[in-house]
């Protein structure tokens, strides 16, 4: 690989999804999404889905949240925070990230029940073809150190 090819991950990994299992998260997980979209959405893997006209990704990843809040919400989950990214403050200053996200399920298992619903997966290509490169980051929340009372 050359210093001018990049890496994009878009799916987990069989190794980073049992890792994740393994992890026994208990209660609420948050997942903590950073997205870069496509410029024009790519829906040559999922031909079904393809728009009638080009659409941007950002339009298409906006397909795939319709799609797929329903199925979020029946497994449990929703949607805590949706926010338009941009540049590090602190980080490397030619990343960016176009979108960051926050979604809550109930537990490891309700999010293991979201992911692999049938009806969900269907729509899974608006995603495909949104997204240009991704991150995902399992949260588990934790008790507030000591630090006197809060105002």
């Amino acid at each position: 690989m050359t210093g001018a090819e990049t890496i994009s991950y878009l799916e987990p990994t069989q190794e980073a999804g049992r890792t994740f299992v393994q992890r026994d998260l208990a209660g609420p997980v948050v997942m903590l999404n950073l997205l870069r979209f496509r410029d024009v959405a790519d829906y040559s893997g999922h031909p079904g889905l393809t728009p009638s006209r080009p659409i941007s990704g950002a339009e298409a990843f906006d397909r795939y949240i319709e799609h797929t809040l329903p199925f979020l919400r029946e497994t449990g989950g929703d949607i805590l925070f949706l926010g338009r990214g941009g540049p590090f403050l602190i980080g490397p200053a030619a990343e960016h990230w176009d979108l960051a996200m926050l979604i809550r399920q109930a537990n490891v298992a309700s999010f293991l029940s979201f992911a692999s619903h049938k009806a969900y997966r269907a729509g899974l290509g608006h995603r495909t073809a949104a997204v240009e490169d991704s991150r995902l980051l399992p949260l588990s929340e934790m008790a507030l150190p000591l630090a006197g009372p809060r105002r």
